[in-house]
């Protein structure tokens, strides 16, 4: 089975979720905070570099939260996510 056959959210969901830093700058150009869907328990935004966790099933998109993984490395981050 491949990643996408158990994606965590929807597609349509990814699609409409963004970063809040990254959407409140002005730095980003015309869609910023975009999300990347990585190890399959993360968000990730390559605009700001906040990382947010995905568990149970719920993005947990708060600012907090994505900082604490800022200077986490892509490849080191938490799968699952730690709470």
């Amino acid at each position: 089975m491949s990643e996408t056959d158990t994606l965590p959210i929807s597609a349509d969901l990814l699609e409409i979720l963004r970063c809040p830093v990254a959407v409140q700058s002005d730095e980003y150009g015309d869609d910023p905070g975009r999300l990347e869907l990585v190890h399959n328990s993360w968000l990730v935004c390559a605009d700001s570099g906040y990382k947010y966790p995905i568990r149970d099933g719920i993005p947990v998109m708060l600012i907090e939260e994505g900082e604490k993984w800022k200077e986490t490395a892509v490849a080191d981050l938490p799968v699952p996510p730690s709470a």
